[in-house]
């Protein structure tokens, strides 16, 4: 029989039946959380989420408490076909990127796949974060990169390990911020794994740069932001 799910998680059709819908005030599982964060990446694959709010519903998803607090998350949302699985069709199982003497950069709105590999001999690489659509908590790359320098622009909430990666030559230049506490404060959306390795260059991994407003109010706090 054929039917939807919904994006709480629960099959809705000619079978379903009202009585069965779980009390708002119920203890949110972790399997309650993972269906909603599913329907989340989906609708952000979609472009029906922007990055900021895709951010903003997983801190809350991941931090529901009941199922109340998670149903608003998704109510504004399609229901997700029992067919389709948890994932947007575009988002690619492993995104190959092979390239000699020419840059690579990905940013934007770019859909993250499950999987990168990175096959580049004197490139420079840069993959841009900070609006990405993140459609699972761990995203692997895979290396064998030589020479120039990989560039990873990080977002809050997201991490990068680097400790199973290879260095020949190269400089590791980490400049994220502290891994985010999930109990108290924004917790992990995506955890970047650096495998394989890196031969004659460097791995920098750093926040967006500053405009030159937000430095000038860094240096003198004591300004006014302007109008």
């Amino acid at each position: 029989m054929s039917g939807e799910t919904s994006p709480t998680g629960k099959r809705s059709g000619p079978g379903s039946s009202p009585e069965l819908r779980p009390s708002p005030g119920l203890r949110a599982s972790h399997a309650d959380r993972d269906r909603v964060v599913d329907v989340l990446r989906v609708a952000a694959g979609e472009g029906l989420l922007t990055a900021d709010e895709l951010d903003e519903r997983l801190e809350a998803a991941l931090s529901a408490r009941t199922v109340g607090e998670l149903a608003p998350l998704t109510a504004d949302l399609p229901p997700v076909s029992a067919s389709a699985g948890p994932t947007a069709a575009e988002v690619k199982d492993v995104l190959r990127i092979e390239r000699r003497f020419s840059a690579v950069e990905r940013g934007g709105r770019w859909v993250l796949p499950r999987r990168l590999e990175l096959r580049v001999e004197w490139c420079e690489v840069t993959l841009d974060f900070t609006q990405a659509v993140i459609t699972q908590d761990t995203l692997q790359i895979d290396m064998d990169m030589r020479g120039k320098s990989l560039t990873l622009i990080t977002r809050p909430g997201i991490v990068v390990d680097a400790d199973a990666l290879a260095l020949e030559f190269s400089k590791l230049d980490v400049r994220q911020a502290p891994a985010p506490d999930p109990d108290h404060g924004t917790p992990i959306t995506l955890r970047v794994e650096l495998v394989g390795s890196k031969s004659f260059g460097r791995v920098v991994v750093r926040p967006p740069r500053r405009s030159f407003g937000q430095w000038l109010l860094r240096r003198h706090p004591g300004l006014p932001a302007g109008d």
